[in-house]
């Protein structure tokens, strides 16, 4: 079953005052996403992923192009009960207490008396804000608001769950925390569509990625797959020999001594370990143990993007 489908979309803004020229920021998008699970949207900045997100929530019109939503198009009132959203800097009225927030925005939801409190409860035990629930929001942190941002995202139940850059502004233990939440929501069998930069978080959370560069696609698939298509090195653990001995037997190899008279050796990718296997006896060693090294999300985003990964914390 299919989430979202996006066929051929594309999304021009008109720039300059004077005469003002169409720049394209979007340009013939064509995705799927399947329903269940975590599926991640890359790029560097200005790829057009907060665009995409734009597009799909019906807060911008594309020029051309369709996309469905849980099989309705955007901007069907139905499809929004079934939709949560997070964006990149969540901004609330900052006098009222996050109980009162959520209790509210479950009331947009249609949910009355004592279900509509204890749904905003249930959602705010979630995010971990059940003992600051009665304080002002204007007490509150960044990482605190982002938590509350994630909170009425899934007030309403939602089957589909679209993230801007959901890790912004949290501290490493509010990561941990939101990167526990999404996994989460992926394994109740929601859909969760998130945009990141961060590059790690996106490895680890998601089933399928799609890379965004200047408005095109330029990759999409499993995360699995892949980080799993090219073997970058070797990773070798061997008893017994000398360093020195592994060290002239293969110049650039990086050696490194363990416990218990063990090495562990990083081999170039074009050094095949057989050769190294074939000559441990005569250095007097024994093999341990041999794995691959594979490419990161990160070597694959760079190759098909072909620029360096934005660090963590820049803005897109």
């Amino acid at each position: 079953m299919t989430a979202v489908r996006i066929e051929g979309l594309t999304k021009d803004f008109l720039t300059g005052f004077w005469r003002p020229t169409p720049k394209r920021a979007l340009d013939g998008l064509s995705l799927e996403i399947p329903a269940g699970g975590v599926f991640g949207l890359l790029g560097p900045n200005g790829a057009g992923k907060s665009t995409t997100l734009k597009l799909l929530l019906g807060l911008l019109r594309p020029t051309s192009g369709r996309i469905d939503l849980l099989g309705r198009p955007p901007g069907d009132t139905a499809v929004h009960q079934r939709l949560g959203f997070l964006p990149e800097n969540p901004t609330f009225y900052d006098h009222l207490t996050a109980e009162e927030l959520l209790t509210y925005f479950a009331g947009l939801f249609g949910l009355t008396g004592e279900a509509r409190r204890q749904r905003a409860a249930a959602v705010l035990d979630r995010v971990g804000l059940e003992a600051d629930r009665r304080r002002p929001l204007r007490g509150y942190s960044k990482g605190m608001i982002q938590r509350v941002g994630l909170a009425q995202a899934l007030v309403n139940d939602p089957e589909l769950v679209i993230l801007d850059e959901p890790m912004s502004g949290l501290d490493p233990i509010g990561r941990r925390d939101v990167r526990a939440m999404i996994a989460d929501l992926g394994r109740d069998g929601r859909t969760v569509l998130f945009s990141s930069h961060i590059l790690s978080d996106a490895e680890e959370l998601c089933d399928e990625v799609a890379v965004l560069a200047r408005g095109r696609l330029v990759l999409h698939g499993r995360v699995a797959d892949l980080t799993s298509r090219d073997v970058t090195g070797w990773h070798v653990v061997v008893s017994g020999g000398e360093a020195d001995h592994y060290r002239a037997w293969a110049p650039g190899t990086t050696v490194q001594p363990l416990a218990g008279g063990r090495y562990a050796l990083d081999l170039p990718a074009d050094l095949r370990p057989e050769t190294l296997v074939t000559a441990l006896p005569s250095m007097g060693a024994a093999l341990e143990s041999v794995s691959p090294r594979r490419a990161s999300l990160e070597d694959v985003f760079v190759r098909a993007v072909g620029e360096p990964v934005t660090p963590a914390g820049t803005a897109r």
